[in-house]
């Protein structure tokens, strides 16, 4: 199951939701239709998990870069330095599932629009946490307030996996988060 979520996430990732027909799904799955009608009911909910799991692993992702044990601005700067990495060259040209789920059908999906939701309030908080962790090591510049800072960065990072589909240079990414991240830290 987990196989098949999976490599149906790279199809939909690559095409888009509308753009992926059920033979794309089965090539990929390794699926009879049957099978995969049986597992996941329909192409919707296939959809719906694969994008559960992108959302999981985006969020495990970030639990480890803000490890409360670490230092906060280090993990801010780590978290910047993931969305450099995966906005540039092919790794940005591929783009952001969740961005472009967002963009074909939480207008008009109401539980993709829920999850989508869902996932930027988890990053919004994570990201707020590791501001509020440095604002109390007193490593946060005083204007900075860490809820607001956080939708800031938030917004920041997800434009910059828009704009990474036109394949930026690196260090055009990379100085524009250390000019944005001086801004908020000391």
């Amino acid at each position: 199951m987990d196989a098949a979520v999976e490599s149906a996430m790279g199809v939909f990732w690559s095409r888009g939701y509308h753009a992926t027909a059920l033979p794309d799904l089965l090539r990929a799955t390794k699926l009879s239709r049957g099978s995969l009608y049986a597992a996941f009911g329909d192409k919707h909910s296939l959809f719906l998990r694969a994008l559960d799991r992108y959302i999981a692993d985006a969020l495990a992702r970030m639990d480890i870069e803000f490890d409360s044990r670490k230092d906060p601005v280090e993990g801010l700067r780590t978290y910047l330095a993931g969305y450099v990495e995966r906005t540039s060259g092919m790794n940005g040209r591929r783009g952001c599932l969740l961005v472009a789920t967002a963009m074909e059908l939480a207008g008009q999906d109401a539980e993709v629009a829920r999850r989508v939701a869902s996932f930027f309030k988890a990053m919004e908080a994570r990201v707020a946490d590791a501001l509020s962790r440095a604002q109390a090591a007193g490593k946060l510049s005083d204007r900075v307030e860490p809820a607001s800072a956080a939708r800031i960065l938030v917004c920041f990072v997800e434009g910059l996996r828009v704009v990474g589909k036109t394949a930026p240079a690196r260090t055009t990414s990379e100085a524009t988060v250390v000019a944005l991240l001086d801004r908020f830290v000391r």
